[in-house]
């Protein structure tokens, strides 16, 4: 059986038709029609409104209390004088090392990431990862942190290991769910962010073994509960020591929970996470 995530001819953000009409029409902008800046549907504006996260818990990407104020970059890991983990995770620590959000889930994305997830609106999907990749890229050039409570890096015989190569795994869709939409979301955004973050993607490697119902219908609770159990790592694959799922949007975290403790399960080292928008209450 195939081991390809979308089948037949799917459409892609990142076709090469696709980026050849990027250059033969100047962008507009998704959100007003106004000309766009240079490589993106997105004016300046409408850039300067986007709801970037700001300072975050490194665990689960909840806005830190308190700092907002201080105006600290989303890329900032350890802002001078201030928490990095927010008291819920210090308390139980997700199975994550770290998580991280493009964006916050508010005007527009709230209407952009439904017009790429159930839409095929593949513009949006553009739109979309290149302001992850804005985001993410200051990421690659920093060192780990060792002293930070809850993110220690794993140790052997008191000797650091060296950190391994990030590899971008998406977190992937149902078989069925996948016929009746037609393409992944999450792999249509890991695609193109691969390319532009030059960092290696495995696509086939995590699976989803039961086809649970929409998470969006549930609350907390019933979401963990449903997907307990719910993936596993391909048999006979080897398995990268540190792997970053990629997903549009964590609500819970539960699904991105679930796809982490099954990949420490299977013996990664370390399971971190980048989602294009992070909902908060409120």
């Amino acid at each position: 059986m195939s081991t390809t995530v979308n089948q037949g001819r799917p459409l892609r953000v990142d076709s090469i038709w696709r980026r050849l009409g990027w250059a033969l029409w100047p962008p507009r902008c998704l959100i007003c029609a106004e000309p766009g800046l240079s490589g993106r549907d997105l004016c300046r504006t409408c850039e300067a409104e986007w709801p970037r996260l700001g300072a975050a818990c490194l665990r689960c990407a909840l806005p830190l209390a308190g700092v907002a104020a201080a105006r600290i970059c989303h890329a900032t890991i350890d802002p001078p004088g201030l928490p990095l983990v927010c008291g819920h995770c210090l308390r139980r620590p997700p199975p994550l090392t770290r998580v991280h959000a493009a964006c916050l889930y508010r005007p527009p994305l709230d209407r952009l990431l439904p017009r790429f997830k159930f839409h095929r609106d593949l513009a949006a999907g553009r739109l979309l990862t290149t302001m992850m990749a804005q985001a993410f890229e200051p990421l690659l050039t920093q060192s780990p942190p060792t002293m930070t409570p809850g993110l220690a890096v794993p140790e052997i015989s008191g000797t650091a290991i060296a950190a391994p190569e990030p590899v971008l795994v998406p977190i992937p869709l149902h078989r069925r769910r996948l016929r009746e939409r037609g393409y992944d979301q999450a792999l249509e955004l890991a695609r193109p962010l691969s390319r532009q973050l030059r960092l290696p993607l495995l696509d086939h490697g995590l699976i989803r073994l039961r086809d649970t119902p929409a998470q969006s219908l549930l609350d907390a609770k019933q979401r963990r509960r449903n997907l307990r159990g719910a993936f596993a790592w391909r048999p006979g694959l080897p398995l990268p020591a540190h792997i970053v799922l990629i997903d549009d949007v964590m609500t819970t975290g539960a699904t991105l929970h679930s796809a982490a403790i099954a990949l420490r399960r299977a013996g990664a080292q370390r399971v971190d996470a980048w989602v294009c928008a992070r909902v908060t209450a409120g």
